[in-house]
């Protein structure tokens, strides 16, 4: 049994040995070392030797069963080493090769133009003030003095949610939401999204606003004048062209339409300005006494002016844009011009 045993041992190494992969050493150990395997079946016929060879022998066994599952682990992890060492070539980098440039992105058109924006009106003391979106019919047309069987309410024209709540489709009700928490003087302005039921290429559902106010004590038309003026001239240059025009909003009394020069044609008219040589930017107005009762105010002792704009309009006019669509396509190459 010992030159049996001896003969196994060498067939069992040299089968490690041979053995290229994990898959080959798992089959050698099944077949040497396994409930099956020809050294189990070597232990098995101990029984059939004389008593006193027994201890002898099965000492000797269980040595030789340790140095094959020795040489077994080292094959294991030989081979390993072998496989980690490959794929580590496989995915070894060569550091002479050209990097590869990652494209930056870049704030978005209307971002920067609303940034733009708010920096202006912060600089002449203006205050950032945000509301919700989803918003009371309240806030968003009664205390803005627009009565029930206004045009502006028509289902056709505003997402309601149910019966009193809605979609804002400005950002005016931040207005409201501010004087009743202040109490003047007060000046904000209000950048955020509203959304409109309507959509062609000066139109989206969804679109972005800046509105704003001041209320103190004598605050005149003269003050609306001058700091519009000053949004105008850095927005679109010293050499704009502004005018002021009459108009109606119901929150405001009296109100004006703010144009400049067709940035287009220069005044000459185009297709852009329909001829007449102007672009509409804004609204704005003196506040309603009507809003400052709703919230409090006395419309003996305070004045105030409002004024709304839409900043897509704002960027279309300042970058030569024709479609508003362009701004929610998210086509890179449209982007990457800003």
């Amino acid at each position: 049994m010992k030159e049996q045993l001896e003969h196994l041992a060498s067939e069992a190494e040299r089968a490690l040995s041979a053995a290229a992969d994990k898959k080959g050493l798992l089959q050698v150990k099944a077949e040497f070392l396994g409930r099956s395997g020809k050294l189990t079946l070597l232990i098995k016929q101990l029984g059939q030797l004389p008593e006193a060879e027994r201890p002898a022998m099965g000492q000797l066994i269980n040595r030789t069963k340790q140095s094959l599952e020795q040489s077994l682990e080292k094959r294991l992890a030989a081979i390993a080493a072998q496989e980690q060492d490959a794929a580590y070539r496989k995915e070894e980098i060569d550091i002479t090769l050209p990097g590869r440039v990652i494209p930056l992105g870049r704030p978005h058109p209307i971002t920067r133009v609303t940034e733009e924006i708010t920096a202006i009106f912060t600089a002449m003391g203006f205050q950032i003030a945000e509301g919700p979106e989803v918003e009371l019919d309240f806030y968003n047309f009664e205390a803005l003095n627009m009565p029930p069987d206004h045009p502006a309410r028509a289902m056709h024209d505003t997402f309601y949610i149910t019966e009193d709540v809605l979609l804002r489709t400005h950002t005016s009700p931040v207005q409201i939401r501010t004087m009743e928490k202040l109490r003047p003087p007060v000046s904000i302005i209000s950048p955020g999204a509203a959304y409109r039921r309507d959509s062609d290429v000066s139109h989206t559902p969804m679109f972005h606003q800046v509105e704003g106010f001041m209320v103190g004590e004598s605050i005149s038309f003269s003050h609306l004048k001058g700091v519009l003026t000053v949004f105008a001239r850095h927005m679109f240059g010293d050499d704009c062209g502004i005018r002021f025009r009459p108009s109606f909003f119901p929150f405001t009394e009296p109100s004006a339409e703010i144009d400049i020069r067709c940035v287009i044609c220069k005044g000459a008219g185009c297709r852009v300005c329909s001829g007449s040589g102007w672009l509409e930017i804004l609204g704005s107005g003196m506040v309603h006494p009507a809003v400052f009762r709703m919230v409090g105010y006395d419309p003996e002792q305070v004045t105030g002016f409002a004024f709304g704009m839409g900043i897509e309009r704002i960027a279309m006019l300042k970058y030569g844009i024709d479609d508003i669509r362009l701004f929610f396509e998210n086509d890179a190459r449209f982007l990457a011009q800003f």
